[in-house]
């Protein structure tokens, strides 16, 4: 059985002033990042999305593996630039809907579904690309839930959505099937 991790990104420096892209990770954030190592077994392949979050998870990781990830930007969180920050208050709000409305694009976001397809698409790809290894993919919450829904075959929901930043679960991408629910790195 070949074994993968999601790993969300911790903690992030919210800047309202700065792309959604480019947030990096916050001096706790970079904490938790740097346990996350400790926590799994070894995998022979990392793969982080594109974005400044994930990029520091990934860079924290491999570095303590002495190892070097890759980038795909296939793996990023949903598309949300049409609105860019919004205060928790209209945030909230509109990723409920986000989940709950699946097929419907949210104040301009990208729509659950396609977002889905877009993270199953890519994480089949590198997969298929080398069958024998297990996969680190450090990339984001929301279309981490959105891959769990897929790997569990269930209705897209915000009940999958991670309990917090930095957090992970491991599936099997031949049987695509997964292997734990959503687990907070403490």
């Amino acid at each position: 059985m070949m074994l993968c991790t999601w790993v969300s990104h911790p903690e992030v420096i919210v800047d309202p002033a700065v792309r959604i892209q480019d947030w990096g990770l916050s001096p706790a954030g970079r904490d938790r990042a740097a346990r996350v190592a400790a926590l799994f077994p070894h995998p022979l392949r990392i793969v982080s999305s594109s974005e400044r979050k994930a990029l520091d998870t990934a860079e924290i990781i491999a570095g303590q593996w002495r190892t070097e990830f890759e980038v795909d930007e296939d793996l990023g969180e949903m598309d949300r630039s049409a609105t860019g920050y919004l205060d928790p208050s209209e945030f909230e709000p509109t990723v409920d809907a986000f989940f709950a409305e699946p097929q419907r694009s949210v104040r301009g976001w990208e729509r659950a579904i396609d977002a889905q397809s877009r993270v199953e698409r890519a994480v089949r790809r590198i997969a298929a690309q080398t069958p024998e290894r297990g996969i680190a993919f450090i990339a984001h919450g929301g279309v981490g839930a959105l891959l769990l829904a897929s790997l569990r075959r269930e209705r897209i929901s915000r009940a999958l959505d991670q309990p917090a930043m930095g957090s992970s679960f491991t599936f099997d991408p031949q049987d695509w099937t997964a292997l734990s629910s959503w687990e907070h790195v403490r």
